[in-house]
């Protein structure tokens, strides 16, 4: 039998398509993407359509499940001001149905004297030990983002189990024809809070979320990226994942997805 070698990105490129690999495949349908790839192709689009501005918040609305055969992605400017624009992306699947729409926030960079500013020391990845993604298993098998697409390292006293978490991520890039901006490289990571922060394992709780609003204050830095995330659960079956985002050098920002627990 041939094994098939997975491209060591999250999508490959077919005319305006995007095909995902298996790196992008989410846990639970073998024929849908973790929501967290293509939100990055969203900012992708939008960092394209505003190239002199810095972007600093994406929210996205996932309306549908992303299709594992391949969508397309149209953007524009809403708002262009000279210091602050707005931008909306849709992501659209091979039967013309929007499935994620998406705004984003972009502002340009102001040349400030040094001040001081808060932030905190999470370490470095290089001293963090090498574990699993908080999903391990998933329901159909095949490979998928959470087990071949995101390669995780926990601090000293930190593991995969439930509860508030810190953790180092790295994953493969969106395409293997180009360097993924650094707001484009943390949104796959930020997608990952609501497994993280989660209160109890997904065979006795789904958490699924609905949503996801990114905010950087400043572009990371370096192949390893960080996630502090708690998960906040009601008994009506709303729920929130909050993730405190860090580099090796300090804070970048947050991400906030809003959960639907059954």
């Amino acid at each position: 039998m041939t094994q098939t070698t997975i491209p060591d990105c999250f999508f490959t490129i077919d005319g305006e398509f995007f095909r995902p690999t298996a790196h992008t495949r989410g846990p639970w349908d073998e024929n849908a993407c973790h929501a967290g790839p293509p939100s990055g192709m969203l900012a992708r689009a939008m960092e394209q359509a505003l190239p002199d501005k810095q972007l600093c918040r994406l929210t996205v609305e996932l309306l549908r499940p992303v299709p594992f055969r391949g969508f397309r992605v149209e953007a524009e400017i809403t708002r262009n001001g000279k210091t602050v624009s707005t931008t909306t992306a849709s992501l659209i699947n091979d039967e013309g149905k929007i499935v994620i729409s998406a705004t984003g926030l972009h502002m340009a960079p102001q040349a400030l004297r040094p001040r001081p500013s808060h932030t905190k020391d999470f370490g470095n990845a290089a001293t963090a030990t090498v574990g699993p993604f908080p999903i391990v298993d998933t329901l159909h098998g095949l490979p998928a983002f959470n087990g071949s697409g995101v390669e995780t390292r926990y601090p000293e006293g930190q593991d995969n189990s439930p509860g508030p978490t810190t953790a180092w991520l790295k994953t493969v890039p969106l395409l293997t024809e180009e360097i993924p901006s650094p707001f484009q490289k943390m949104c796959p990571l930020a997608d990952c809070g609501n497994a993280f922060g989660r209160n109890a394992d997904p065979q006795q709780v789904a958490f699924m979320n609905t949503d996801l609003t990114l905010l950087l204050h400043r572009p990371p830095m370096g192949e390893w990226l960080g996630t502090q995330s708690v998960g906040y659960w009601e008994p009506n079956g709303i729920g929130m994942a909050d993730a405190l985002l860090f580099d090796e050098q300090g804070v970048v920002g947050r991400a906030l997805q809003t959960l639907l627990l059954r």
